[in-house]
């Protein structure tokens, strides 16, 4: 479901109070500290490229404190179980998650194959990705030799130099246990960590960190306007985050508007239970914890978890 093109945030430090962007030297620094630098002396920049990264990592160890002295939330292991059930209700159309390391498909959508857990995309540079990484810790894996290819349609629905044997591929893959764990990991990495971490910076609880984790997956971490952090960036000029003294259901509810319109912009009459059905259903009921039994909808299918 993500996009070309995606920025994976995930690895630079993000803070409450913006965006970090990747500088040459492997540093981080806010954007209007890059445009000075970019303006001043070769000694100047580094210098500020330097301090930048300083404030940075001080930034991030302050949050990393931050969230020590929080709740577990949604990285707690039965709430995160729930979490990709739920996912998986609208990725795979079952909360049997663990079933969907091997599924493939194309599902006309522009984004190439969508295949395993969080619905990878040949198409958006995530399963391209996954499988480097995968290769590199595994040379000789049955997916390798379908690298160029995979790199030659990244950010187009062409299945040039894929078929017919890279679906084959990817579901003798799935029965590997190393590649099962390669894909938990990539979903940690790319999606559930820096939502869930972002989330508990701007104050939201469990239900919150679901609603960002979510998002990440559908949208992809994207700055644009269409990808997770342009979507959040909307949602704050419309509403405060409780980090900011704002109430957490109001701004969850105006992120979901914003998210909404956002699915419907990119395409016209999708069905978007995963946010009606499921997420504003627990909003509307004030399950501000994700506390079980929950039931959801999910395309016409009814869910639940005891």
């Amino acid at each position: 479901m993500k996009r070309a093109g995606v920025l994976l945030l995930g690895a630079l430090p993000v803070i409450a109070a913006g965006v970090y962007l990747a500088v040459p030297d492997g540093s981080a620094e806010p954007a209007d500290t890059a445009a000075a630098a970019s303006s001043s002396s070769p000694a100047t920049a580094g210098s500020a490229r330097d301090d930048a990264k300083e404030r940075a990592e001080e930034e991030r160890a302050a949050d990393d404190a931050l969230i020590a002295d929080l709740p577990p939330g949604l990285a707690a292991p039965a709430k995160k179980e729930l979490a990709q059930q739920l996912v998986s209700s609208a990725e795979n159309s079952t909360t049997r998650w663990r079933t969907a390391y091997g599924s493939i498909e194309d599902l006309g959508d522009g984004d190439g194959y969508t295949a395993g857990i969080v619905g990878f995309c040949t198409g958006t540079h995530d399963l391209l990705t996954l499988v480097e990484r995968y290769t590199e810790a595994h040379p000789g894996n049955g997916l390798a030799a379908y690298l160029p290819a995979l790199r030659e349609v990244d950010g187009s629905d062409s299945h040039e130099g894929l078929d017919p044997g890279f679906t084959a591929a990817w579901k003798a893959e799935a029965e590997v246990p190393a590649f099962r764990a390669a894909q938990e990991e990539e979903r940690d990495r790319v999606y559930f960590e820096p939502a869930v971490r972002l989330a508990k910076l701007d104050g939201l609880g469990t239900l919150g960190q679901f609603v960002y984790y979510d998002a990440m997956v559908f949208h992809g971490p994207d700055t644009d306007a269409e990808g997770f952090y342009g979507l959040r960036e909307r949602a704050m000029a419309e509403a405060r985050t409780p980090g900011q003294g704002g109430d957490e259901k109001a701004y969850l509810g105006t992120f979901l508007d914003v998210r909404e319109q956002a699915m419907r912009a990119k395409r016209p009459g999708i069905d978007t239970s995963r946010v009606d059905t499921a997420q504003r259903r627990f909003l509307a009921a004030g399950n501000m914890r994700l506390a079980t039994p929950l039931e959801w909808e999910m395309y016409g299918d009814a869910y639940r978890v005891p």
